[in-house]
């Protein structure tokens, strides 16, 4: 039986486009920004929390827009699934840097990502969501 990790996400999208992703340390593949839901937290609450901690981005509930819910294999940890609420996040120009756990950031086009090596939640079912939101799907 696999077991599973809840977490909330962040799409962030920059005032030119551009979306970010975040590679935690020691680890390959990169993600959006979000993390673990802790016992009695929404996940809203979680990924403001976590958005503070990891990128140093302070946002609001009213910035939060949901995506939907999206499950996968877990990136990082062996035999475990993600299960994921995630929210679309548009941060202007706002400053973002990486703390904590969060080794390198980098701003994607989620078009055309390039070469990046992406975890499978983020590559085949966040991305290609909110691309068929932003097309008006």
């Amino acid at each position: 039986m696999t077991q599973t990790i809840r977490i909330a996400a962040a799409v962030i999208i920059r005032t030119d486009g551009l979306t970010l992703l975040v590679r935690k340390r020691a680890t390959t593949a990169f993600m959006q920004p979000g993390g673990k839901i802790e016992p009695q937290e929404s996940p809203a609450s979680a990924l403001l929390r976590e958005l503070v901690e990891e990128i140093g981005l302070h946002a609001s509930l009213d910035d939060l827009h949901p995506l939907g819910h999206f499950e996968a294999p877990a990136a990082n940890e062996a035999g475990f699934t993600v299960s994921a609420d995630v929210f679309l996040i548009e941060s202007g120009d706002a400053h973002i840097a990486s703390s904590a756990e969060i080794e390198e950031l980098r701003w994607i086009d989620p078009e055309k990502p390039g070469d990046v090596v992406m975890a499978e939640l983020t590559e085949h079912h966040i991305l290609p969501a909110y691309l068929q939101k932003r097309a008006g799907g």
